[in-house]
């Protein structure tokens, strides 16, 4: 994060936030080009002598101007929706790096797929791997598959964003998995071409990821015995990034020690990274609006709401929050609240800072799950987009009007 105090003024990558104020509306999400280009170089610098493919995880935040930023940096993209691949296609995107997760994809969206010739499909289910050979034969093509395995690890994160256990929907349990590969060559349109793990998000610790990668090359010893053999392996990602001054494994450390575990096979490496490439390249700047104190409990009432970031509420989700002016007052303990109707609208509790009404105020590290979380709850227009490239602040994503929440409902007025 390139957050600092500059003559008592925060600044964001070398701009100060205060300037902003000047020409753009609060609330708004604020990229750096710069720091999302040093989180991918690092992937790419401990890649460059291991046969690999790095997909950015679309969910962590799919604003066109993003992907292309990682469309020219030659990655693949992990997708989990027929508008996510959309969204890659359009922003420039191969399609023939993508890879389609999730244990929902409709027959629609695996046709449109198909048909832009993405690299494979990971797949959740056996009913999956039917749907996808039905839809492959009527288009006259195979697909190239690979099956998600639950490797039954705790990542000893939030239990909303574990995926690994058999109590959650993803994959298939590692006591079926061998006999769903072995069921695969019934099949005359799947191509088997990997297989494919994801044990959750916001991982700070080594020791899930190693466990689970074991367990993974324990079964594709088991599938070569039974003359099942691989092109590549997929790692998942969620690797996790300091919200609250956690000291989360280093991307470097994760990829060496992974990689490690799978040297002796001659297989594709597959990382799907979304927070850790764009989590901390993000920040969303708000104004305070009022402050009140019921009976000694003090608020600081801003112009954002937790339809604009919805991560604390959601998953108790911890992110520091700062006033833009370093003020030289004493710091009083304030819940910083939005306008939203519902108790649950809050950023942080019992936070320590000093603002006054009119002051703006930054939530960090809200590059990811910020945006692509929010919604138009109380009727409230999603906020802008912009993007530090180059000390140039563009606009990569206009703020909604009225007009926009409301689309097309009038047409349907009787």
């Amino acid at each position: 994060m390139t957050l600092k105090y500059v003559n008592e003024s925060l600044t964001f990558d070398n701009i100060d936030i205060q300037e902003l104020d000047q020409t753009i509306q609060t609330p708004y999400y604020l990229y750096s080009k710069n720091t999302i280009d040093k989180n991918v170089d690092e992937y790419i610098s401990e890649l460059k002598n291991i046969n690999s493919l790095i997909c950015y995880s679309v969910k962590a935040n799919s604003n066109l101007s993003i992907l292309s930023l990682f469309a020219k940096k030659n990655l693949g993209f992990d997708i989990v929706s027929g508008g996510e691949l959309h969204r890659v296609i359009r922003a420039g995107g191969d399609s023939s790096k993508v890879v389609f997760s999730g244990v929902g994809k409709t027959d629609e969206e695996i046709e449109f797929a198909l048909k832009n010739n993405i690299y494979c499909f990971n797949v959740e289910s056996q009913g999956e791997l039917s749907r996808i050979d039905a839809i492959a034969s009527l288009l006259g093509v195979k697909a190239n598959i690979s099956l998600r395995v639950n490797p039954e690890i705790d990542a000893n994160t939030h239990p909303y964003i574990t995926t690994g256990l058999s109590e959650n929907k993803f994959g298939i349990s590692q006591n079926d998995v061998l006999s769903v590969f072995k069921m695969i060559s019934n099949f005359k349109s799947l191509n088997i071409c990997g297989i494919d793990y994801h044990i959750g998000s916001q991982i700070v610790d080594l020791d899930p990821f190693i466990d689970s990668a074991n367990k993974v090359l324990l079964l594709i010893n088991e599938l070569e015995k039974e003359q099942i053999d691989l092109l590549h392996v997929d790692l998942g990602g969620g690797l996790g990034i300091g919200y609250n001054n956690e000291l989360p494994i280093s991307r470097g450390e994760y990829v060496r020690s992974v990689s490690e575990v799978f040297k002796d096979k001659n297989l594709k490496l597959i990382f799907e990274p979304g927070r850790s490439l764009i989590g901390d390249a993000g920040i969303l700047v708000t104004k305070v609006i009022e402050k009140k104190n019921n009976n000694g409990k003090k608020f600081i009432i801003v112009d954002a709401g937790m339809n604009d970031l919805i991560r604390p509420p959601l998953y108790k989700a911890f992110h520091k929050i700062s006033s833009v002016k370093e003020h030289n007052t004493s710091k009083d303990l304030f819940d910083i609240v939005g306008p939203v109707c519902e108790t649950a609208d809050f950023f942080g509790k019992d936070r320590r800072i000093s603002a006054n009404i009119g002051d703006l105020i930054v939530i960090e590290d809200a590059g990811a799950y910020g945006f692509v979380l929010s919604s138009n709850y109380n009727s409230r227009p999603r906020a802008p987009e912009y993007l530090i490239s180059d000390k140039d602040v563009a606009c990569i994503r206009g703020r909604e009007e009225y007009k926009d929440i409301i689309g097309d409902e009038e047409e349907y007025l009787k």
